[in-house]
């Protein structure tokens, strides 16, 4: 006779809720680097510690798995309601339909704060709702796959990745202690899990705290070779567009997000002695290959103070202005310094920068805050005449040297030809596109881009912009450059940014004009080169900046600096955040003033989300389904145990025990006797899974008969219940986290029951 097996000892649960606490609370450490430490953490804590505590309670009482987790839920969203929503609720903590219209307001203003602030963000009501609601629901399904269905590895990986979504927004160190005490937690949660099994008497006695001793050692081995490892490892490039620095400079020309930000923060001020503000580069984009703009990196060297990038570009017989452009940097966390065109010297950097002389760009050779950096630029600014710039050429070879391997729409090059057809020059044939561009045809538009789905800068988002005419900087400057050298000319993409906006308060006390520069005014606009000349920057982006123009020297060209990077007309200061947004004044709201009285509220966004609910609960029916199907096939084919193993997986969606420590004939009599399976087909199947497991395997099995047998079983089983189990058991089947066997299919519906099998 085998020895009975261990009941489960009393305290089994409360050691597993506990561990499963510990381990969230481990998860989220990392969020005290990105917010600042206040209420938020009491809200987590409380939230996270009732929504446990009412799970063990609901379990005592030995309640269905289904149910616990409705009792969890009902706990979470009366205290997030009582702590952030209670002026919406009734009696405080039940929310009505204005709380659950508040939620959306407050999640928008939480991002808005995420992709405009800079780490650590300060603590609001908005960012605290949606960290403590957020833990209260991973807290749920938490305690449901380690507690209910004992997958505490499943647990592990869903907290170890949101563990990780602070550092990927803000990518900083390797943290040491908080992998520690990440890695401790999560060895306590699986020593706890297995400390509440059922397990057979040990033969014989075992060193006390064995397993501990090994899962402790098996931790330090991974600290030691995580803490090894991890400074090896390259650092990965970031791709957010705020930092703990502020703002910064993303050269690949995804600038849709940081234009879309609505709030701006201060960039940098700067005082000149030109006449008006200069465009400010960061980087230049010559090489177009696989349908995208990638920023140069050519050939660098340390930035001294002294050392200078070289003279101007310009021929001899071109006027040259020399201006000084002193920068204060006030938020700024960027491996590019942003300088004025075309930089000569570079003074005040300090160490760690790097010149590019091709292109006169300043790079870091690591990443490097600027913020609170002084420095101090010369620029020598060719200044030809209209006459000058027309006789120079800005053609340059065959389509390889301009990157035009790939196939091009033939909107680009029809629109290219057509717009500048009948110029003379190559200079005409660049102005024709630059006043095509910022003429009635095109609209710039921040969230057009992202509706059409051309938020980009290759040849086919030029081909959609083209089509839609409205877009942004980026489309504006990436289908001129394109399109110039379609028409045979040398052309690249700047990023950096328009000039700032003045403030003349202290001209009245003989003080410089300060221009201030704000995130919002981060820019992309294209270069062409003309021999002779140099890079001349052109501006297409409809309602930004000053277009590109000369004077003839009968009318003095050539002896003011404009305000642009190359020659241009009067200076202009950059649009306000609200003019980026409709920069011609036009609402599309007030489009149509007759028809917006009647135009009703869109549900066509309520509609999807409904559909996208009602797939959500259908995905547990389908995978039931295709894996029921799955296991009819496998037993049309011999396997007679994936036809018993789907009878299992049915009992267990009803509620019914599926114990491990039945033989297959008493579980079939008893399906036959408790819960109306039919009595021949169950029989049959019994005979088949006992033929299977003890008879010769050189038998031949009729698995068409299996199959149907076990169909029979299942149908029986179904019709024996009430319709509301039978719909609830095919929606959303237990069996696909409950493994026969286990002790929640052992006790059936009753989940949780402390009641050991006999």
């Amino acid at each position: 006779m085998s020895a009975p097996r261990r009941p489960r000892r009393s305290g089994a649960h409360v050691s597993l809720a506990i561990a499963s606490w510990v381990a969230l609370l481990a998860a989220l450490v990392p969020l005290a680097s990105v917010i600042a430490p206040g209420a938020w953490i009491a809200g987590v804590l409380v939230v996270s510690l009732a929504v446990l505590a009412a799970g063990f309670i609901a379990r005592r009482a030995t309640l269905p798995a289904l149910v616990v987790s409705l009792i969890e839920a009902a706990v979470w969203v009366g205290l997030v309601t009582g702590i952030f929503l209670r002026e919406a609720a009734i009696v405080f903590v039940v929310p009505t339909l204005h709380a659950f219209r508040l939620v959306p307001e407050l999640i928008a203003d939480a991002m808005q704060q995420i992709q405009t602030g800079v780490a650590p963000l300060p603590e609001t009501t908005a960012l605290a709702f949606c960290i403590v609601t957020a833990a209260g629901l991973i807290m749920i399904v938490v305690d449901h796959v380690v507690i209910t269905a004992r997958m505490p590895l499943a647990a592990a990986i869903a907290l170890i990745a949101v563990s990780l979504i602070p550092s990927l927004a803000v990518p900083g160190p390797f943290d040491v202690i908080g992998f520690v005490v990440l890695a401790a937690a999560i060895l306590f949660l699986l020593r706890a899990e297995t400390g509440t099994r059922y397990q057979p008497p040990r033969a014989a006695p075992t060193a006390p705290g064995s397993t501990s001793a090994i899962a402790a050692s098996i931790g330090l081995v991974a600290v030691l070779v995580a803490v090894a490892a991890t400074p090896l490892l390259p650092t990965p490039p970031s791709r957010a567009s705020w930092g703990p620095g502020g703002s910064t400079i993303n050269a690949s020309l995804d600038l849709g997000r940081d234009l879309r930000r609505p709030d701006p923060v201060t960039v940098l001020t700067l005082t000149t002695t030109g006449v008006g503000a200069p465009y400010l580069r960061a980087a230049s984009l010559s090489s177009f290959n696989d349908d995208i703009w990638k920023p140069d990196f050519t050939a660098t060297a340390p930035l001294g103070d002294g050392d200078g990038l070289g003279i101007s570009d310009a021929g001899a017989d071109i006027a040259v202005k020399k201006t000084t452009t002193k920068i204060h940097i006030e938020h700024l966390s960027a491996r590019y310094l942003p300088v004025p065109y075309p930089a000569t010297d570079v003074t005040g950097v300090g160490d760690g920068w790097l010149a590019m002389t091709s292109n006169r760009t300043i790079v870091s050779n690591g990443t490097t805050s600027t913020s609170g950096a002084d420095y101090t630029v010369t620029t020598e600014v060719p200044e030809p005449t209209l006459e000058q710039i027309e006789a120079s050429t800005a053609h340059s070879g065959d389509a390889d040297t301009l990157g035009l391997q790939a196939v091009i729409p033939t909107i680009i090059t029809e629109d290219a030809r057509r717009v500048t057809a009948g110029t003379t020059t190559d200079y005409d044939a660049l102005l024709a596109l630059q006043n095509w561009f910022r003429g009635p045809d095109f609209q710039y538009s921040l969230s057009a881009p992202v509706q059409e789905g051309f938020d980009g800068s290759g040849v086919s988002a030029i081909a959609s912009f083209l089509e839609a005419k409205s877009g942004y900087c980026v489309h504006f400057a990436s289908a001129f450059a394109m399109m110039a050298r379609v028409l045979g000319m040398s052309s690249r993409i700047v990023v950096g940014y328009l000039p700032g906006t003045p403030d003349t308060s202290g001209i009245v006390n003989g003080d410089s004009v300060v221009y201030t520069v704000s995130s919002t005014q981060l820019h992309a606009w294209p270069e062409v080169y003309f021999s002779g000349i140099g890079w001349v920057a052109f501006e297409p982006t409809k309602s930004l900046g000053a277009p590109t123009g000369f004077l003839p020297a009968s009318a003095g060209g050539g002896d003011d600096v404009s305000p642009t990077d190359a020659p241009s007309a009067t200076p202009t200061t950059a649009p306000s955040p609200s003019d980026r947004a409709d920069p011609d004044g036009l609402r599309a709201d007030d489009a149509n003033t007759g028809d917006s009285a009647h135009a009703g509220v869109n549900l066509l966004p309520w509609a999807l989300g409904a559909a996208g609910v009602v797939l959500l609960l259908l995905v547990p029916l389908l995978c039931g389904t295709l894996r029921r199907r799955r296991r009819d096939a496998a037993a049309h084919h011999g396997d007679t145990l994936a036809a018993w193993n789907s009878v299992r997986d049915a009992a267990i969606d009803l509620g019914i025990p599926v114990p491990v420590s039945e033989s297959a004939r008493v579980f079939g009599a008893r399906l036959v006797r408790d819960h109306g399976a039919p009595e021949a087909e169950t029989l049959r199947l019994v005979h088949a899974v006992e033929q299977a497991a003890y008879a010769d395997a050189g038998g031949t099995r009729d698995g068409r008969a299996v199959v149907d047998a076990a169909a029979a079983v299942r149908t029986g089983l179904y019709l024996s219940v009430s319709g509301g189990a039978r719909t609830r058991a095919l929606l959303f089947p237990r069996s696909l986290l409950v493994r026969p066997g286990s002790v929640f299919a052992r006790d059936g519906a009753r989940d949780g029951a402390s009641t050991p099998t006999r």
